[in-house]
């Protein structure tokens, strides 16, 4: 029997891998498998109140197309379901899609979705409300992504050029952490709550986080003084920031974090508004989602140069 799927479009998302998109599914999904519509986005939020509809519609699958945030819309409307979740990454950082080891092109990640192999990954709620499938944080890091969401230009060097103009200003805040019941004090510039490895990028803030291990990563990053940059940036892309001594790590089911002053969350690359003190609790194996079975081949029917250049270019 072929599945009930919804394919879920934000056309402004990216760098524009998504614009062929109904093309591509026409010629790579496997229609004896899927039998799908297309929906697009019309404003923030609108993937959550699509994968929620699919939802109670009786639907078997959801696919975000889309980077992180777009993702996540989808999550947060699939949130308690048994309704499968599919990625096709076209966003700048797709750091969930990253950590799977989903293809970046758009053609390839369709074949994924015919494979139809499916994982378990944990989740984490945030204030009872939001939920976390590959990162967030507060700081620094939730100050960049809220300039992000107003920038005319997206991609790693977009996303760069924001850190180096902001980095000498921002100053470390005060944050008291409740893990497993113990009290941490600490300053810091930022503080990472992963559920996935990496924000995005490749760029690792969580080396030793898995999506199904039922554990919240939490990194609390230093200031790093400019001159340990040089050493300290090729650590994360190198999956070893545990290294940097400008880098505390801890790993734990839920943990509550106080002293958020300017009350922003970066929550999967979206920011959102929740307040000074923000609680995060892992639900180990709660979304449904179709990765990829690295024993197969892919084997698109169309292989797009367009993606393959655009590929180059993220």
């Amino acid at each position: 029997m072929r599945q009930k799927t919804i394919i879920v479009v934000n056309p402004i998302s990216g760098v524009g891998r998504q614009r062929r998109i109904e093309q591509l599914l026409k010629d790579n999904l496997n229609q004896d498998l899927f039998d799908y519509q297309v929906k697009y986005t019309e404003h923030i939020h609108h993937g959550t109140d699509i994968a929620r509809e699919a939802a109670d519609k009786g639907f078997d699958c959801v696919v975000a197309v889309g980077g992180d945030g777009s993702v996540n819309d989808v999550a947060q409307g699939l949130k308690g379901t048994d309704v499968r979740m599919g990625i096709i990454p076209c966003g700048s950082g797709n750091g969930l899609a990253r950590t799977l080891k989903l293809p970046l092109q758009p053609s390839l990640a369709i074949c994924v979705l015919n494979q139809q192999y499916e994982q378990e990954i944990d989740s984490i709620t945030v204030n009872d409300k939001y939920i976390i499938v590959n990162a967030a944080g507060v700081g620094f890091d939730a100050y960049i992504a809220r300039l992000m969401k107003a920038a005319k230009t997206r991609g790693f060097a977009a996303y760069t050029n924001l850190i180096l103009r902001e980095y000498a200003s921002y100053k470390c805040g005060d944050y008291h952490l409740i893990i497993d019941g113990r009290d941490v004090y600490r300053s810091a510039w930022f503080i990472a709550v992963a559920n996935s490895s990496q924000f995005g990028y490749n760029l690792a803030i969580a080396p030793k986080a898995k999506l199904d291990d039922g554990l919240i990563d939490i990194s609390i990053i230093d200031k790093v003084p400019l001159d340990h940059v040089p050493i300290t940036a090729p650590l994360a892309f190198m999956n070893h920031l545990d290294l940097s001594q400008h880098v505390e790590m801890f790993r734990t089911k839920e943990v509550v974090i106080e002293g958020n002053l300017d009350k922003w969350v970066n929550i999967d690359g979206e920011c959102e508004n929740l307040g000074d003190v923000v609680h995060f609790v892992n639900h180990q194996k709660s979304v449904k989602i179709y990765a990829r079975d690295m024993h197969r081949t892919l084997r698109p029917k169309v292989q797009v140069l367009e993606d393959l250049k655009l590929k180059l270019k993220s």
